[in-house]
């Protein structure tokens, strides 16, 4: 299930004015692959098995730069409990020939040797038989959509056409990859304020207009525009968290669905009188000068979307966000963490 995925990385892809500057990463799938180039030009390409087999998943990382190195990473599919991924060993089989047993990392999942991981991306962008042996049962890697996602990952990274091009190679100079990008530094500040208070009736009268007029193209707040009948209390409230002496995050409930809720966040000055600065309409918590978001694709938890914003002493900058891959009932919590959106994070002082 692709789409729920989607969706909730829709709800992090316009997220905020103010970090319009700082580019997002890139995306793309096709049918059982997928890959996320983060800002930095990291890519990661995630491929599964036949969605009908739910068997595992592999990840294919790369910094960007000339002559990077390439890892593979495999885990089993534990969704099941009769299912575990305890296995004291794992090996990988191309065309029916055994490629070897395949090291063991901390967290339940295999990494491949530089051999292992070339001869598989050089088997399922073609159509050689990809296996992983030593599991409840055999997990088939599938091949579909494999070359256009790995093609995309080279062309992000700059790579196509270059000895080192995991999709399609050619004789120019490595030296013409593309480097990779900085990360942006976002020093966090201490946020310095009370505690929290509910709006009065005439704070909110004169407030949510801008609160609304502040949203950008994409986001929106039906809850805001027309309450309905709280589930919770207070779910129709408009909440004031002072930040510093000057300035006040301002949060309500804007939506719910079957399994998520997204919050609207908005900094202004304390007395409410000024523009106020959107941050995001689907956020989950705040805590701390720090908003996060965590979204599932759908209502068994095997995909999240996430997000996170800092305090900077101005606005809330993001600093991350990413999504666990598609859908494909591998793991609970999600299968891999595919950063779109990195940044370095600096203490507050």
């Amino acid at each position: 299930m692709k789409s729920s995925i989607k969706a909730a990385l829709v709800m992090t892809a316009t997220l905020s004015a103010p970090v319009l500057a700082e580019q997002s990463g890139v995306s793309f799938d096709h049918k059982d692959w997928e890959v996320v180039c983060d800002n930095t030009l990291t890519c990661r390409a995630a491929g599964y098995s036949a969605e009908e087999e739910a068997t595992g998943s592999v990840l294919i990382t790369r910094k960007a730069g000339p002559d990077t190195p390439v890892t593979v990473d495999v885990v089993l599919a534990e969704m099941d409990a009769d299912e575990t991924t305890q296995q004291a060993k794992l090996s990988l089989w191309i065309e029916g020939k055994s490629q070897g047993e395949i090291a063991t990392e901390d967290n339940d999942s295999w990494r491949l040797s530089d051999a292992q991981a070339h001869s598989m991306i050089d088997a399922v962008k073609g159509s050689g038989k990809v296996e992983f042996k030593g599991g409840a049962k055999p997990f088939v890697l599938s091949g579909d959509g494999a070359y256009a996602v790995l093609l995309k990952f080279d062309d992000v990274q700059g790579r196509v056409g270059t000895p080192g091009a995991l999709s399609k190679k050619g004789d120019k100079a490595e030296s013409s990859v593309t480097p990779a990008v900085a990360a942006p530094v976002i020093q966090a500040v201490e946020v310095k304020g009370g505690e929290d208070r509910t709006l009065t009736k005439a704070e909110t009268a004169a407030l949510k207009p801008r609160l609304l007029a502040a949203l950008t193209s994409g986001n929106e707040c039906d809850r805001l525009v027309s309450p309905q009948e709280p589930v919770i209390d207070g779910d129709n409230d408009i909440t004031l968290t002072p930040l510093d002496g000057k300035q006040v995050l301002i949060s309500t409930l804007c939506w719910r669905g079957a399994y998520n809720e997204g919050y609207g966040y908005w900094v202004v000055d304390k007395a409410l009188k000024g523009t106020p600065q959107f941050i995001t309409n689907s956020a989950s918590d705040y805590s701390d000068g720090a908003i996060s978001l965590g979204q599932r694709g759908r209502g068994i938890g095997d995909c999240w979307a996430s997000a996170e914003w800092i305090w900077d002493g101005k606005t809330f900058r993001k600093s991350s966000e990413s999504t666990s891959g598609m859908c494909r009932y591998v793991r609970a919590g999600g299968t891999w963490d595919l950063p779109e959106f990195v940044s370095e994070v600096k203490e507050a002082k």
